[in-house]
């Protein structure tokens, strides 16, 4: 049952007066009664802990800038890379994803066939074999295609470790991104895409207009957490030759002989990244959910 306050402002509004009082007490109380609105809700409590982690870091790095200030002056260059990779490779991964879930229920039986098996093969490959084949075995592959061809650009490749590292990221994290699109699709009502189409839409039109955008919101949660995955993978890439975090902090060990003080570092900086992706994500699912 609606409290007083519900009332209070009913009563304004019916009566042909404002329905905020003047009273900014009365006005606080009344919005916090609101759903979503609450001060709780719009002030997330962990974010206290990125801050924490945040402190710990500058703390080690003032207060004992040797070595800790060198290991991180050290690793920036990496830190970069490894957000960039990651960026980059979401980006390309929501577009496979989105293709591949699309296939996935297509009508198509070819079309259909095609999306299950990339997402059931790639799935069933670790990442790490899988950016190793990329690295090593991908510029053979094209360097021989291109000799059979007679395709001088292709007989001549020459790899690029980040270009071959984000491929494959994409294409790992594509055929899992492709899972969790379908399931949001098809967890829509199938009365969206009739009545779509009783109003003179075309199934893509439907697809682009009312089914995704309502997909989309399912999938926020699964899809923010394998941007989170994706963070932490990418250190995987530090095997097949790409400088970034992991990797650096390797080199600075190796040169140095100091691990903790080196994987403190590392840690903390790929924990604030998490955390700080972690609370951006859950940002956006509460205003996604305000605004339903």
């Amino acid at each position: 049952m609606p409290d007083k306050g519900f009332f209070k402002i009913f009563n304004r509004t019916s009566s042909g007066k404002s329905g905020i009082p003047p009273d900014d007490d009365t006005v606080r109380k009344d919005i916090a009664r609101v759903p979503g609105a609450e001060v709780s809700a719009r002030l997330d409590a962990w974010w206290w802990l990125v801050v924490a982690v945040a402190v710990i870091l500058i703390l080690l790095v003032v207060l004992k800038s040797d070595p800790y200030w060198d290991i991180l002056y050290f690793v920036r260059d990496g830190l970069a890379v490894t957000v960039l990779l990651t960026v980059v490779s979401f980006f390309f991964t929501l577009i496979v994803g989105l293709i591949g879930g699309l296939g996935r229920i297509a009508k198509n039986p070819v079309i259909r066939l095609i999306a299950t098996l990339y997402v059931e093969i790639v799935r069933g490959i670790p990442l790490l074999v899988q950016l190793i084949w990329w690295y090593f075995a991908a510029p053979v592959v094209i360097k021989t295609i291109g000799t059979f061809l007679h395709i001088s650009a292709l007989a001549n490749y020459q790899s690029n470790a980040i270009f071959l590292a984000i491929v494959g990221l994409v294409i790992c994290y594509g055929a899992y991104m492709a899972e969790i699109i379908r399931a949001g699709i098809q967890s829509v009502n199938k009365g969206q895409m009739e009545a779509a189409r009783s109003l003179g839409m075309t199934y893509i039109q439907a697809m682009r207009h009312v089914i995704v955008p309502q997909a989309l919101r399912v999938v926020l949660p699964p899809v923010g957490n394998e941007f989170i995955m994706l963070i932490k993978d990418t250190s995987l890439v530090s095997a097949v030759a790409v400088a970034d975090l992991t990797r650096r902090g390797r080199e600075f060990m190796a040169a140095h002989f100091n691990p903790i003080e080196v994987w403190t570092i590392v840690a903390l900086l790929y924990l604030i990244l998490t955390l700080f992706s972690a609370r951006f994500i859950a940002w956006l699912e509460n205003r996604r959910r305000f605004e339903r």
